[in-house]
């Protein structure tokens, strides 16, 4: 086959003068919007939500939503904890006071239902000990107004009141506290992230000026996608823990982006090119697989749309406005910047210093064998001289006992997941909060100091024009079913009324949760219509969504998986394996969460309190995300091993060749996201240290076990089967398929013979990397080997 002429410049494409004919203005203009991103983008923490985990057209949140509306001291969503002291909750000053504090919190605007132990005697607003009683209200309005509220009520209610200690508790003060407490971490997270980030890329760029671009990219994608949610909340509902998903992808697959093009880039000045065609060359190659990689993950992020829970939906908004604000910055004002900045992109490399001081010290120590040392010595020093020495040997070694890697691998990530088949579903509460919240230590006094089952009581809604008898007649049954402690009501307003169910067991346990099942299976009067909700029941009717959205949501990222594999290399077997090792990169995050967070391993070196399940919507999310990143790792891997493939024809050749070239890449990109999601997990609130850390640890499984080890045995085991496509997929593929290559005609195995006299597919890659055409990540981001 004819060589190549890699020394013609190919033709500058119409995107590639789009991008680079005005740099200076596109900058600009970058620098513009950017500006305007910031002021659109401001105060959006105050505009989310901290909840979001019911489900909106579930049976529970229609009864709480009645229950609100008609009967308001049945749903008190801010509870006044009222402390005695010694004197004790009847004391007549004590309960002067405790009226006093309840006929002003009736005056307030916005507050409703206010009841309290003093005007109800009711036991269950009483602390066993006589030292603590309850006044409880409902705010209205939703949990901005409701927020809103809670601040102004604060200095006038909370603290020393005459004879009595006032804190301020329930669902409204245990949402907004987290809101808070989510918006300090966060902002101290960036502030851990951005500089250890920064060391982390010099290390990897070696140059400072390169460093600097791919945290320019996820600041422009940060601070664009705030501007984003804060438009969606004019509109719908968004939850604050949607920003830690914001700073971590935004940071994070900038990073990922700006690593393969930097380095694809420095690759083309080696070989030669001037600085647009080294552009447009990047833009051909890498900009596409960028592009795609972008797509994947965020069509993997979008599967959360089709859960109801805003929960779940606001990931989705974040996940995929920061994608394509970090694809877009990367393929639109990253080639700018290197129009701009030309070689200059290597200026101030700091690794030169010490390679100096090295080869100094080295020279000194031997100049004798230095001088025999020819060539070869002078090329790079020691390793050096074969870029990407480990990975291909690591490639290598792999392929040769490929069996057993496969074996041990696989097995090793599926005993790291078996914790995961005893996971417990439960539902946030203000344990989610570090021990020193004020809403904490009220809700733990309430939980451990009052009677019955505080919090885990479920109303029973009926709604029609029943009679006495009807009504009695379906309290009798409800009273007749097992795990019922206790039955009071009805309460009736015209025609709704309600009975609070007390249930035996815990709050949201198995006993509770089959009694809300058996609850809306009690027969009543046809003219009756019945609704339960609860703590218990909003988890089962959580569950039950996730459930039912769950294999459409997987079907999504599945059928996106494959598509998008199948267009990178044309294979019907690839894109299976991408999506069953992926899964498998997930296994060990899904075992630690459970281990960790619902077990309560590590709790004290972690500082968080285990409450013994998990939050229903975590798993979903974190699968969500996690896949998606170990798809950008994979899109990344796969299209170098498709590239040489395509020019070689030597399967093994190809995949040593894919893990030598991107090992280094994928590797230090994972490194430095799970830095930035570690950050994030060193939240106060639980579930973002979840979320935080159990991502990281996917990322690290994903890059450094099922990228360097399980992809390249399997492959092996695969063999040229792997690249397998019937004739009519083949001939799709060649119409419409990606290819991280430029094109070039594939060399048949039967390839005349290279400099060393054998095949093309059966080419030596340590000859093949010293002219330079295979280099390590570290040479690919740093100098490139020119040809």
């Amino acid at each position: 086959m004819p060589e190549v002429n890699r020394s013609a410049p190919p033709p500058v494409g119409g995107w590639t003068r789009f991008v680079t004919a005005r740099p200076r203005l596109a900058l600009l203009a970058a620098l513009v919007i950017t500006a305007l991103a910031v002021f659109a983008g401001s105060g959006v923490a105050d505009r989310m939500g901290s909840g979001g985990w019911q489900a909106p057209d579930a049976e529970s949140t229609y009864a709480t939503e009645v229950l609100a509306r008609e009967f308001p001291a049945s749903q008190p969503n801010l509870l006044l904890l009222v402390d005695s002291g010694s004197a004790g909750v009847d004391d007549p000053a004590v309960a002067a006071e405790a009226a006093r504090l309840a006929e002003r919190l009736k005056a307030e605007p916005g507050i409703s239902g206010v009841g309290s132990y003093w005007e109800t005697a009711s036991p269950a607003l009483r602390s066993e000990d006589g030292r603590e009683a309850i006044i409880a209200a409902r705010i209205g309005g939703d949990e901005k107004t409701a927020g809103e509220t809670l601040d102004r009520l604060a200095p006038a209610f909370a603290g020393e009141r005459g004879p009595v200690t006032v804190s301020l508790g329930g669902p409204v003060a245990v949402q907004h506290e987290m809101q808070t407490i989510i918006q300090e971490d966060l902002l101290r997270a960036e502030l851990i992230a951005l500089p250890v980030t920064l060391v982390l890329l010099v290390m990897v760029f070696g140059s400072a000026v390169a460093a600097m671009l791919p945290l320019a990219v996820g600041i422009v994608a940060i601070l664009g996608t705030n501007a984003v949610l804060r438009g969606l909340t004019e509109f719908t509902d968004v939850s604050v823990f949607a920003m830690n998903l914001t700073t971590a992808l935004g940071l994070g697959l900038a990073i990922d982006y700006a690593l393969f093009i930097v380095r694809r880039f420095r690759e083309e000045l080696a070989t030669g090119a001037d600085t647009r065609t080294a552009v447009g060359t990047t833009l051909r190659t890498a900009g596409r697989t960028v592009l795609f990689s972008a797509l994947t993950v965020a069509v993997s992020l979008s599967a959360m749309l089709v859960f109801p829970q805003y929960f779940l939906r606001s990931f989705a908004y974040a996940g995929i406005a920061v994608v394509l604000l970090a694809a877009a910055a990367a393929l639109i004002l990253l080639p700018a910047a290197l129009v701009l900045l030309g070689p200059r992109i290597n200026s101030l490399d700091l690794r030169r210093l010490l390679r100096r001081r090295k080869k100094t010290a080295t020279a000194g120590a031997d100049p004798a064998g230095a001088a025999a040392g020819g060539p070869a010595a002078g090329s790079a020093g020691g390793a050096d001289a074969s870029p990407g020495r480990g990975w291909a040997w690591l490639g290598a070694l792999v392929m040769r006992r490929a069996p057993v890697f496969a074996i041990v691998t696989t097995v090793g990530l599926l005993l790291l997941g078996l914790p995961f088949l005893g996971v417990k579903f439960g539902t946030a509460d203000d344990r989610q909060l570090p021990a020193s919240a004020e809403s904490r230590v009220v809700q733990e006094h309430i939980r451990d100091g009052f009677p019955g089952s505080p919090g885990g009581g479920l109303e029973v809604l009926v709604e029609g024009q029943g009679s006495r008898a009807d009504h009695a007649d379906l309290k009798a049954r409800i009273e007749q079913l097992p795990g019922v402690l206790r039955v009071e009501g009805p309460v009736a307003e015209g025609p709704a009324a309600y009975y609070s169910v007390l249930p035996k067991g815990e709050a949201v346990g198995e006993e509770t949760q089959q009694l809300v099942r058996d609850l809306r299976a009690v027969p009543s009067a046809s003219s009756l219509d019945v609704s339960v909700t609860g703590t218990a029941a909003v988890l089962v009717d959580s569950k039950d969504s996730i459930a039912d959205r769950l294999p459409w949501a997987l079907g999504i990222i599945v059928v996106a998986t494959l598509l998008v594999v199948f267009l990178l290399t044309g294979s019907v077997l690839i894109p299976l394996q991408a999506v069953v090792l992926n899964a498998l990169s997930l296994t060990a995050m899904f075992g630690a969460v459970v281990w960790v967070f619902q077990d309560g391993n590590l709790s004290g070196l972690l500082a968080f309190t285990s409450t013994g399940d998990i939050e229903t919507t975590l798993p979903v999310l974190m699968f969500c995300v996690a896949f998606g990143l170990s798809m950008d790792y994979g899109v990344f891997l796969i299209s170098r091993i498709k590239e040489e493939y395509d020019r070689t024809g030597d399967h093994e050749h190809s995949v040593t060749f894919g893990l030598r070239h991107t090992g280094g890449l994928i590797t230090a990109a994972a490194v430095i996201l799970a830095v930035v999601m570690v950050a994030i997990g060193t939240s106060r609130v639980t579930n973002t240290k979840m979320l935080g850390l159990g991502i990281a640890l996917a990322v690290l499984m994903d890059a450094m076990v099922v990228r360097s080890l399980l992809v390249p045995a399997v492959m092996k085991l695969m063999g040229r089967s792997t690249w397998w496509a019937p004739a009519p997929l083949r001939a799709f593929h060649r119409r419409f398929g990606l290819s991280e290559g430029e094109a070039a005609p594939a060399v048949a195995p039967a390839a005349a013979p290279d400099r060393g006299g054998r095949g093309g597919p059966e080419e030596d890659p340590e000859a093949t990397a010293e002219r330079g055409e295979i280099s390590d990540t570290s040479r690919d981001i740093g100098e490139p080997a020119r040809r």
